[in-house]
């Protein structure tokens, strides 16, 4: 397979080694080659047709130097031995310091665990079928609900091969699928009109599309759009909070996962600053960033600085266990990289990350949650936010939900916005349900460049959070 990705990107060993020694020519410590040739695929539905579909090739290099503090980086969309070298000179400049590189590498491939394998390949699966699978859901959507007016649908596949290489003589190649399916459904009753959307997105080949995805996302898509007719926007105040399994993670992402983040913690922006090791929350609640998870959206082999995919405990048993490490704050912090440095493409360099966050289960019911509060709300369908990721201050539209009264769910909600602070809501989550899903929608973080994430949770009570209702 190596010999493979050397003709791919037009290389030998020999340029690899001759690129790592231009790279530390004016002194860094650390350099890496990070090679990636990408095809992507695209077609939609809109109108009950497919009527666009489209094909993206991308292809490059990047190279990374690091010097003490400082980083190089530079990158070329060809790989002509040329370009490679004035790239690799351009990093080295940017990085340069007063030592000289004076020492030999060898080629040391790094074995890995696959997470994705492909059992269809996606350039044996036909535009035909494809169309065949947009028609038959925009159809059982159409058939399911007379209100129906509208439904859009988009099937993206990707196939991304990266070769890697640095100056500690570590090399591997990996080959990245990713394919979703993503539809919006438009409703009119009389005047009103309500949309929602479903989502699936999966490391894995054409085996993803199947009569069970079909059934499966017209059901939720139907679901979530034809309940918000029900739906009345409620009081807001200060109240208890019920968060759904699923969805719901991407709080935990976004309110709470970006603060443990190495690269925020070592600058000394994030409210976990320095708290390694401090209990946080109550013991019962686990936190994980998981690569592991095969067929994931958020799953990585070995991320994109050569560090093999692992399940990493941010927050064990209430301690803060670990921060999310790329290899520049792992040496800062003088801990092992925990295999989060990942980067948007080959023009990117890597930074820490998220892959899969979620929190572990707890030992209720989310029928004993519900039961438990007199007043509050239970929400499960969240759109966009704000979030200041330093202090973890957050505001979230919430999509719909439900009033929950006397210990029951009454009347449906929908078109509030909840208030809080991520390191506060987890110091106020009282109770952990053990129904933990992983959600498996398109989710991606943005985060200076964007990279496919995926997020989970069971079913939790907070205490109290500030609800944005109606006066």
């Amino acid at each position: 397979m190596e010999d493979n990705y050397y003709s791919l990107f037009d290389v030998t060993k020999e340029s690899l080694y001759q690129l790592i020694k231009i790279a530390l020519s004016r002194g860094g410590d650390y350099a890496d080659i990070f090679f990636e040739h990408s095809i992507a695929n695209e077609i939609s539905l809109r109108d009950n047709q497919v009527n666009s579909a489209g094909n993206h090739i991308d292809f490059g290099v990047g190279i990374r130097v690091l010097c003490g503090n400082q980083t190089g980086y530079a990158y070329s969309e060809s790989t002509n031995i040329k370009e490679m070298e004035s790239a690799a000179l351009m990093a080295a400049q940017i990085a340069e310091s007063s030592t000289s590189f004076n020492h030999k590498i060898k080629i040391n491939p790094i074995r890995v665990t696959n997470r994705y394998p492909i059992l269809n390949q996606w350039e044996d699966y036909s535009i035909t079928k494809k169309t065949t699978f947009l028609q038959q859901l925009n159809q059982i959507i159409f058939d399911a609900d007379s209100r129906v007016d509208k439904v859009i649908e988009r099937l993206s596949d990707s196939n991304t091969k990266i070769m890697f290489f640095n100056s500690l003589g570590e090399f591997f190649c990996d080959e990245r699928p990713l394919a979703s399916a993503v539809v919006s459904c438009v409703m009119k009753q009389g005047s009103r009109i309500e949309t929602s959307s479903s989502s699936r997105s999966y490391r894995m080949g054409s085996e993803m599309l199947t009569e069970n995805l079909i059934k499966e996302m017209a059901d939720e898509v139907i679901k979530n759009t034809s309940i918000l007719f029900k739906a009345k926007q409620p009081k807001g105040g200060v109240l208890p909070v019920i968060m759904g399994a699923g969805g719901s993670g991407i709080l935990l992402h976004e309110a709470i996962g970006h603060a443990f983040e190495a690269d925020f913690n070592r600058k000394k922006t994030s409210i976990f600053s320095n708290r390694l090791g401090e209990k946080i929350c109550k013991e019962s609640i686990n936190v994980v960033d998981d690569g592991t998870i095969t067929g994931n959206r958020g799953a990585l082999n070995i991320d994109d600085e050569g560090i093999p995919g692992q399940k990493t405990y941010i927050v064990k048993d209430g301690i803060l266990n670990s921060y999310l490490h790329d290899r520049i704050s792992a040496k800062y912090y003088k801990v092992p990289p925990t295999g989060n440095g990942r980067r948007e493409s080959f023009r990117f360099s890597p930074i820490p990350r998220m892959r899969a966050t979620y929190m572990e289960n707890g030992n209720s019911t989310e029928n004993d949650i519900i039961r438990s509060v007199k007043k509050g709300i239970y929400v499960d369908n969240f759109s966009n936010g704000q979030v200041q990721i330093g202090a973890g201050d957050f505001t979230f539209y919430v999509k719909s939900g439900f009033l929950v009264e006397n210990g029951e769910l009454t009347y449906p909600i929908k078109d509030i916005n909840i208030i809080g602070n991520g390191p506060e809501t987890l110091l106020n989550i009282e109770e952990v349900a053990d129904n933990n899903i992983i959600d498996n929608g398109t989710w991606t973080c943005g985060k200076s460049q964007y990279c496919n994430v995926s997020c989970g949770m069971p079913t939790i009570l907070v205490k109290h959070l500030t609800v944005g209702g109606c006066n």
